[in-house]
């Protein structure tokens, strides 16, 4: 089918449900920029908002990521493993877990589920990811959040070695990711990068506000907006303004006003050319993207 081409005053993509907390991001395109899309024709002045589904893009991700899975075994290396340490019975760290390991059987990563009681110490579970560090049959390795409020999240993270850290929080990648450097990048923002890519939202000279600053999507998102295209780690040329819960109000509303694309924690469906619903939205190409890191460290790309 033909691509319908439309203009838009605004666009939207809704990053979904992040491990900490739901996101939506909300793109405002230059007026009358025409952008083309899958869907059908709207006019300009309508006011419900295009869908875009991640679950599509998804699939062409994981196809993608199969394709390079079978090709990368074909020539006598080890097929990549992706080891979960999951800790405790939350009920949505298990469907995300779950989620995880039926999406890399689809693509040809074998995987296994590590499961500890919620009460288990620090210093056991940092033993544990030392040993899995040192397994050779051991890909990708990641410790589900959020963890129990008596282990600190930052010295589990940072325990990965940062050349398995398919999660990309250890430090060392999250410092490479701010130097504009090849790094195994959060899989969250790495979503919403690569539906903006994919979907054809220009980023190049646009103002952007990010509302919010965890270090492990708002950070992330605003170093892959804001550097330079052309660097080692290309990036979205955008200005980036990131804005959190001690920003004033007033001042929120004119960052928001003044911005051609806005990621934030706000209902903007009638407001937006295009959407990403939930479920559906960045769930499953976050999904994606973290077995594409997985695949990533199996070929040592990185490290």
């Amino acid at each position: 089918m033909a691509a319908a081409t439309a203009f838009f005053s605004s666009s939207v993509l809704r990053p979904g449900l992040a491990p900490l907390r739901r996101w939506r991001a909300l793109s405002r395109l230059a007026p009358r920029t025409a952008y083309s899309t899958s869907s059908s024709p709207r006019s300009a002045a309508s006011d419900e908002a295009t869908i875009i589904s991640g679950t599509k893009l998804a699939k062409q991700v994981l196809k993608e990521v199969q394709r390079d899975v079978e090709s990368w075994i074909s020539f006598g290396n080890k097929r990549p493993h992706l080891t979960v340490i999951l800790v405790g019975d939350n009920p949505a760290s298990h469907i995300y877990v779950r989620n995880k390991i039926k999406a890399a059987a689809a693509v040809g990563i074998s995987s296994e589920i590590i499961l500890r009681p919620k009460d288990i110490s620090q210093e056991e579970l940092l033993d544990m990811t030392v040993k899995l560090n040192k397994d050779s049959t051991v890909s990708g390795l990641l410790v589900q959040l959020p963890l129990p409020d008596h282990i600190d999240e930052r010295t589990v993270c940072n325990a990965i070695a940062p050349e398995k850290d398919v999660d990309g929080f250890h430090i060392m990648n999250i410092g490479r990711l701010c130097l504009d450097q090849p790094s195994i990048i959060p899989a969250t923002a790495a979503a919403v990068w690569e539906i903006i890519k994919r979907t054809g939202i220009q980023t190049f000279g646009k103002n952007v506000v990010v509302a919010g600053r965890s270090k492990n999507v708002g950070m992330p998102i605003s170093m892959l907006l804001h550097t330079d295209g052309e660097h080692e780690r290309p990036g979205g040329d955008a200005t980036v303004t990131i804005t959190h819960r001690h920003t004033p109000k007033e001042q929120l509303k004119i960052h928001t006003q003044l911005a051609d694309i806005v990621i934030v924690a706000a209902e903007v469906k009638k407001k937006a050319g295009f959407i990403t619903p939930v479920p559906g939205g960045v769930g499953p190409m976050t999904v994606a993207m973290l077995l594409k890191n997985t695949l990533i460290v199996a070929k040592k790309r990185i490290y």
